[in-house]
C-alpha cells in the first residue's frame, strides 16, 4: 500500500498501488490530503460525512477525488482520517465520514490548492492488487 508522486511539470500526477479496492482508495485520500497539509499536524475535532458516486471504476475515483478536494478547499476542512465504505449496485457508491478540524493554514501547513481531479492519463488496474494513475489540476 503506497503512492507515489510522478514528475509532471505543472500538476501532481500520482501512483497507488494497493492489494484491493478498500485500500487503494484510501490510499488515494491519504495522497490528495498529504499534496494539500500536513495531515499528521490534524486534531480529529470533528466529523464531516459525505458520497461519492460514478457509473464505472474510473468516474467513482473522479467523484471521490472531487469530494475530498470540495471537503478539503472548498469547505475549509483539515481531514485526520476518512473511514468509509464502497458499495456496487448499478453505480458505484462511497458512503464516507472525514474526522478533522477546520483549516488552518499555518498550523496544518497549507501547501497546495487542488483545482479539479482530471480523467486524462487516469488508469485502474486490477490484477493481484490495485493500480491506480490518476492526475490533478492544480
Amino acid at each position: 500500500m503506497s503512492y507515489k508522486f510522478l514528475d509532471h511539470a505543472t500538476d501532481a500526477f500520482i501512483e497507488v498501488t494497493a492489494k484491493d479496492l478498500n485500500e487503494a482508495f484510501a490510499v488515494t485520500a491519504d495522497a490528495v490530503i498529504n499534496l494539500t497539509l500536513d495531515q499528521d499536524k490534524v486534531e480529529e475535532k470533528e466529523q464531516k460525512e459525505f458520497s461519492a458516486k460514478g457509473k464505472d471504476l474510473r468516474y467513482l475515483l473522479f467523484s471521490w477525488l472531487e469530494e475530498i478536494t470540495f471537503v478539503l478547499i472548498t469547505e475549509g476542512f483539515a481531514i485526520k482520517r476518512i473511514e468509509f465504505d464502497i458499495n456496487k449496485n448499478t453505480e458505484y457508491t462511497i458512503n464516507a465520514k472525514a474526522f478533522g478540524e477546520s483549516l488552518d493554514f499555518e498550523k496544518h501547513n497549507f501547501k497546495v490548492e487542488i483545482k479539479a481531479p482530471t480523467f486524462y492519463e487516469m488508469k485502474i488496474e486490477q490484477n493481484n492488487g490495485v493500480f491506480m494513475r490518476f492526475l490533478l489540476d492544480l
